[in-house]
C-alpha cells in the first residue's frame, strides 16, 4: 500500500508529466507552423514520451492501492520569439521536472517506501538523459547563431539526435 502522502506526491507528478506533454505539444505546433518539420517531429515525439511517463505513474499508483487522479492542466505557452528561446524553456522545464522527481525520491526515503524509491530510479535516470539532450540541443543552437543554413541542417538532423549519458550507457 502506498501512503496518502506518497499518493499525493505521485499524483502531483502525474500532473507535471501531463503538463510536460502539453508543453511539448505546443512547442511542436509552434515549430510546425514555422516550417521546422524536424523540430516539430522531435517535439511531437517528446510530447508522446511525456504522456508515457505520466501513464507509467498512473499505473503504479493504482497498482499500489492508491487512486491516480487526473487533474486540470495549466495552458502552456504557445508562442516563442525564437527556436533558441523555445529550447531554453524546454531545458528549464526539464530541470524543474528533475527537481520534482528528486523531491519524490526524498519523500519515499523519508517514509521508508522502498518500492516507490526503486520505481522512481527509472525517472531519475530518465531525467539525466532529458537534461543532457536539452543541453546538447542548446549547445548546437548556440553554435548555429543566426545562420539560416545552419538552422536548416539542424532542423533536418534533430530527429536523429542521440545523446549517451552515464545513466544510460551500459558498460561493455
Amino acid at each position: 500500500m502506498v501512503s496518502k502522502n506518497i499518493e499525493d506526491a505521485l499524483n502531483n507528478q502525474i500532473r507535471i508529466e501531463a503538463e510536460s506533454s502539453q508543453i511539448y505539444l505546443a512547442m511542436a505546433c509552434w515549430a510546425e507552423v514555422k516550417g521546422l518539420e524536424g523540430v516539430s517531429n522531435f517535439m511531437y515525439a517528446q510530447s508522446d514520451e511525456e504522456r508515457e511517463h505520466m501513464l507509467k505513474l498512473v499505473k503504479f499508483v493504482n497498482e499500489r492501492g492508491g487512486h491516480a487522479k487526473i487533474s486540470e492542466l495549466k495552458a502552456p505557452n504557445v508562442t516563442f520569439k525564437s527556436i533558441k528561446e523555445m529550447f531554453e524553456k524546454l531545458f528549464d522545464h526539464e530541470v524543474f521536472v528533475s527537481q520534482s522527481i528528486n523531491e519524490l525520491v526524498h519523500i519515499s526515503l523519508q517514509e521508508k517506501d522502498y518500492a516507490t524509491h526503486n520505481f522512481l530510479q527509472w525517472y531519475v535516470a530518465e531525467q539525466i538523459e532529458e537534461e543532457a539532450v536539452a543541453r546538447t540541443i542548446l549547445d548546437k543552437i548556440n553554435m548555429i547563431g543566426d545562420d539560416k543554413g545552419g538552422l536548416y541542417l539542424f532542423d533536418r538532423d534533430i530527429e536523429n539526435l542521440t545523446v549517451t549519458t552515464a545513466a544510460t550507457n551500459t558498460p561493455a
